[in-house]
């Protein structure tokens, strides 16, 4: 009964004209940025941030989330049209729903992957609104000392599935928490790497980091790409899945539903690895291999349920514990911070209407993205027809803009740039960002919390170990830690026994 009285609670939030216009435009720009190959839900966050200054919290909220999960909606028509993945979780829709529109069946293609990311985004609702405030009663329990190693695991785990080979993820990991640590120590005030700039006194702004990173470095790494126009038209009937597709998309949908809830929770995850796993679980149970790769249904709308049932599941451990699933959340969580919010085990009981009202926004949400969906197919791909020419510089443009808004600087719009250009250096040179934002976030909270929990302890360092909680993490992370440095090596042997041979 106690959640039937909160999501009512909920709805009085998420159901005002208010709340309603700025989930629609949140799903709608989420939709939008998702179907441009090389835009994404991250540089879309990170340009809008500056807008949600000038909204009420709970409703800049349920944009900002509205763009995440509409973005991996979105993601998959370029993947099926073009065989450019809107987003990377989108990647793994290519593998089989492009050779399906090669074989003419498109229309039937968008159709079962709005259906299959509708049922994931649900799934993942449902498990946000159930287990949230049971995982925020057990994370009351933690102190310092758990935090921390809580916070270590996730960076360790960003690290070991961010991206690249494990040694540059773990290195842009160390590089975020630097920079994280740039401004004013909190303890003795003493400015440090702050290269004597006063702009620098207070760290280096969230917004503009995230900009030149995902915005900036993106349209240099993808501007000089030419994509195909092609103009395809889709009737009702083109998109109507016969009863063999059905058969086989069912129970795909339910399984791709399960493991991306579950990978969505566990931090350091995300929608990209939800697909991945969802996509090879499916290849490893049917009894037809040699359909995957070639149009296998089954192979579309797993990982599609996977990566929405994964954007749903990671405001789990982001709002109740504070500790992000992935780069966008992430940024979501600056967002809160922005807005005067700290997200943690007291979020739920210190903000009831916020938590409900995001949670009863991502219901409708999800509703409104299969209307948006289905009937407004052939806008999403008439979108695809914008040329790189027209659609980059305005990009550029509403970065500047957005930037110089927060504090009215010059120095955020360099910021900006150099941030940029080192996101595309690292681009080119095979080094993955989304580490680098991951350890830039938590940076602050990580060294918090080890700062006081040495405190606490009189400088005792076997705090870590000896709190049953603590321990565990700091043993996952290292067991992790472990894994990955096995397996880098292992891959470094073959390479060179393949080019001895």
């Amino acid at each position: 009964m106690e959640l039937f009285a909160n999501l009512a609670q909920g709805a009085s939030v998420a159901l005002t004209w208010s709340a309603l216009m700025y989930c629609f435009l949140g799903v709608f720009l989420g939709m939008v940025v998702g179907v441009l190959p090389g835009v994404g839900p991250l540089p879309a966050i990170a340009m809008l941030l500056p807008i949600t200054f000038y909204i009420p919290q709970t409703e800049a909220i349920i944009m900002l989330a509205g763009i995440y999960y509409g973005g991996q909606y979105g993601g998959s028509t370029a993947s099926i049209l073009l065989n450019l993945p809107g987003t990377p979780a989108a990647a793994v829709t290519a593998l089989e729903g492009y050779p399906m529109a090669q074989q003419g069946r498109a229309g039937i293609a968008l159709f079962l992957t709005a259906i299959a990311s509708f049922v994931g985004g649900i799934f993942g609702v449902v498990l946000v609104g159930g287990f949230a405030p049971l995982l925020a009663s057990f994370a009351l329990e933690f102190g310092a000392a758990e935090y921390f190693s809580l916070l270590l695991l996730a960076l360790i785990g960003a690290a070991a599935i961010g991206g690249g080979t494990f040694l540059r993820s773990l290195f842009m990991v160390v590089l975020g928490l630097f920079l994280g640590i740039v401004g004013q120590d909190v303890n003795s005030g003493q400015f440090r790497y702050t290269l004597g700039i006063p702009y620098m006194a207070d760290g280096l702004n969230i917004v503009s980091v995230a900009m030149g990173l995902f915005g900036v470095s993106e349209v240099m790494a993808t501007a000089h790409r030419h994509r195909s126009t092609q103009k395809e038209s889709f009737g009702l009937r083109s998109m109507l899945p016969s009863r063999d597709d059905i058969r086989r998309s069912l129970p795909s949908t339910g399984r791709g539903s399960a493991l991306g809830a579950g990978c969505g929770v566990l931090p350091g995850a995300g929608a990209a690895m939800a697909s991945f796993l969802a996509y090879a679980l499916e290849r490893r149970l049917t009894k037809t291999p040699e359909r995957f790769g070639k149009g296998a249904v089954e192979g579309l709308t797993a990982p599609e349920s996977a990566n929405n049932a994964a954007a749903q599941a990671a405001f789990i451990p982001s709002l109740t514990l504070g500790v992000p699933g992935d780069a966008v959340m992430a940024v979501m969580l600056g967002a809160l911070m922005i807005h005067g919010i700290d997200p943690g085990p007291g979020l739920i009981a210190d903000h009831p209407d916020l938590f409900w009202g995001l949670v009863v926004s991502f219901l409708i949400g999800n509703m409104m993205l299969l209307v948006l969906n289905i009937p407004l197919i052939g806008l999403w791909t008439r979108l695809l027809q914008i040329p790189y020419s027209v659609l980059y510089p305005a990009i550029l443009t509403l970065i500047c803009i957005g930037v110089y808004s927060i504090n009215s600087a010059t120095f955020d719009i360099f910021v900006v740039m150099i941030f940029g250009l080192i996101g595309y250096g690292l681009l080119r040179l095979g080094f993955p960002p989304a580490p680098l934002i991951l350890g830039f976030i938590l940076s602050p909270m990580l060294e918090e919390n080890f700062r006081r929990a040495l405190l606490l302890s009189r400088g005792d360092w076997s705090v870590f170990m000896t709190s049953p909680i603590s321990g565990a993490f700091l043993a996952l992370s290292f067991g992790i830690l472990a894994l990955a440095v096995a397996m880098a090596f292992r891959t470094a042997v073959k390479a060179r026994r393949a080019d001895r041979t």
